[in-house]
C-alpha cells in the first residue's frame, strides 16, 4: 500500500505545525524513556547549583530547538529520499532531547530561552540553504554540527554540580545520540566542510549559547 502523497501546501502546513510544536508546544517524541527517570540526585542542590544547572539545561534546550529546525530545513530541500528519511528520524530523536531538557530545566526552577523562535527561524533557513547545496554538503553540515554539539555537551558535563545525577544522565544520553547522528551522516556520504565554514559555525554557536544562558 502506497503512503500518502503530500501536496506542497500539505508539506508547508506540516512544517508550520512542527515549528509551532517545537517552539511553543509538545513536539512528536520517540518511544524512548527519559534518561533521568528513576534517578535520584546524590544530595540536594544548593540554590546557586540549581540555578546554574537550569541555565545549562536552557542552553541545551535552545541548541535542540536549533537542531530541530536545522533538520527540518534540510529535509525540505534534500534531494535524496533516503537522506530525508535519515534527517526525519534524527529530528524525532532531537525532539526527545527537547522534551528531556525542558522537563529538567523546569524541575530546577528555570525556564527555556525566550529567544527560541529566533533560534528556530535562523536555523531553519540555514538548514534549507545547506540542503540546497547538495546532499553531500548537507550531510557534511550535520556531521560538523553534531561533532560541535558533542564537544559542547562534554563541556557542560564538567560544569554540572557533582551531585546533579539527573541532568548528567540526560546529557550523557544526548551525547551518545549526537555522536550517532554524526556517524550516520558521515556513512551516508557526508563531505568534509571547509575550515572557514567550520569556524563560522562555531562562532554562531557561541553567540547562541552565550545569549541563551541569560535570556
Amino acid at each position: 500500500m502506497e503512503g500518502r502523497k503530500y501536496t506542497p501546501i500539505d508539506e508547508a502546513l506540516l512544517q508550520i505545525d512542527r515549528g509551532l510544536r517545537t517552539v511553543f508546544g509538545r513536539p512528536q517524541i520517540s518511544e524512548r524513556p527519559d534518561p533521568a527517570a528513576g534517578i535520584e540526585d546524590d544530595a540536594p542542590l544548593t540554590a546557586e547549583e540549581a540555578r546554574h544547572a537550569a541555565t545549562l539545561m536552557r542552553i541545551n534546550h535552545a541548541g535542540e530547538v536549533s537542531a530541530q529546525a536545522l533538520y527540518q530545513g534540510q529535509s525540505l530541500t534534500a534531494n535524496l529520499a533516503e537522506v530525508r528519511d535519515k534527517m526525519e528520524r534524527a529530528a524525532i530523536e532531537e525532539n526527545d532531547h527537547l522534551d528531556w531538557c525542558e522537563r529538567r530545566c523546569q524541575e530546577l526552577g528555570g525556564h527555556t530561552s525566550y529567544l527560541n523562535p529566533l533560534w528556530y527561524l535562523g536555523s531553519l533557513a540555514i538548514g534549507a540553504i545547506a540542503g540546497k547545496a547538495g546532499d553531500r554538503w548537507s550531510l557534511g553540515f550535520i556531521v560538523e554540527t553534531e561533532n560541535q554539539v558533542v564537544r559542547h555537551l562534554e563541556d557542560h558535563l564538567t560544569q554540572l554540580p557533582p551531585t546533579d545525577q539527573r541532568s548528567k544522565a540526560i546529557l550523557e544520553q544526548m551525547k551518545i545520540d549526537e555522536a550517532h547522528h554524526a556517524t550516520t551522516a558521515l556513512n551516508a556520504g557526508g563531505a568534509e566542510l571547509p575550515g572557514p565554514v567550520k569556524v563560522l559555525m562555531s562562532l554562531t554557536s557561541k553567540v547562541m549559547t552565550r545569549t541563551a544562558y541569560w535570556v
